[in-house]
């Protein structure tokens, strides 16, 4: 599997009735894709999938599969603080077709280095899909180790890490240590030329909904050499990156879509839609990004 450069991890659109809104899933899916988004992370924390039922998940999942039809990677979000759980869901994402699974390291129940290995072994064993690791300690509250992921990436399925603890020492060692058998991605829009800079493969992205045509250029401006420029657009999407943050996501990028005609509707409860002077404040960021340009 070949994420490409940006993953984007998809919200999930509503309808004012809480139901998912399949028709603005897929002109969101037709936006993406147009605006430099090179695979799609379904059902993942962007997509609110603590608050869907396994039933909804499927649905969804089968729906983006087929409207994708093969064009990017669709890699599905399985993970839970349930190993079995984890494994039934991806067994069954599997044979809907999706190319690939993401993994999150699980929340809550905190097991130890020891337990990471067994549950990410057991649910490699299980199914045939490429895996990424998704290590994210603030919202699981455990750290997947250096020597954990170096352990892990020797599992053939094993090639991928979506780095979410902002540390790019561990990140470099990481890319030291498994010698070329990993791919590191960032999962912090913020550290996406940083994390290339120290040899990491790209950004699993949910400023990608917005700005994706201007991430692929810095991107692609790095790669080609053209540092400077690289770090000119890094540091105008800087501002508009952490403004993305600012509230829970994915408070911020459901109301940020309106800015380029996608209703992703509302969002389910514990989370709640953003007052109207903070979204006031998110339009003079989203102005002053775009008086950058």
């Amino acid at each position: 599997m070949n994420i490409g450069s940006i993953a984007t991890a998809m919200v999930t659109p509503f309808r004012s009735d809480g139901s998912i809104n399949f028709e603005q899933a897929e002109l969101l899916i037709e936006h993406l894709l147009a605006t430099g988004t090179d695979s799609l992370v379904i059902t993942g924390t962007t997509g609110e999938s603590p608050t869907l039922s396994t039933e909804e998940k499927l649905s969804l999942l089968k729906f983006v599969v087929e409207k994708v039809n093969n064009r990017v990677p669709v890699i599905a979000g399985t993970g839970s603080n349930s190993t079995i759980a984890s494994i039934d869901l991806s067994i069954k994402a599997e044979a809907l077709g999706v190319n690939g699974l993401m993994i999150v390291t699980p929340y809550y129940n905190k097991p130890n280095q020891r337990g990471l290995i067994a549950h990410f072994t057991a649910i490699a064993n299980a199914t045939t899909l490429p895996i990424v690791v998704y290590n994210i300690p603030s919202r699981s509250v455990i750290n997947m180790e250096l020597e954990t992921m170096v352990t892990l990436s020797q599992i053939p399925s094993i090639k991928f890490l979506k780095e979410a603890n902002g540390n790019l020492e561990q990140m470099t060692r990481i890319l030291s240590e498994t010698k070329g058998n990993l791919e590191v991605y960032s999962g912090d829009d913020s550290l996406t030329l940083p994390l290339l800079a120290i040899g990491g493969s790209g950004i699993i992205s949910v400023a990608s909904h917005i700005v994706g045509n201007e991430m692929h250029e810095m991107i692609e401006a790095f790669r080609t050499g053209n540092h400077k420029e690289a770090s000119r657009i890094h540091q105008s999407l800087l501002p508009l990156i952490q403004a993305l943050f600012k509230h829970p996501n994915p408070i911020v990028v459901k109301y940020a879509l309106s800015k380029v005609g996608i209703n992703a509707g509302s969002l389910r409860l514990p989370l709640v839609q953003m007052a109207e002077s903070e979204k006031r404040e998110f339009d003079v960021v989203w102005e002053q990004y775009l008086n950058t340009k």
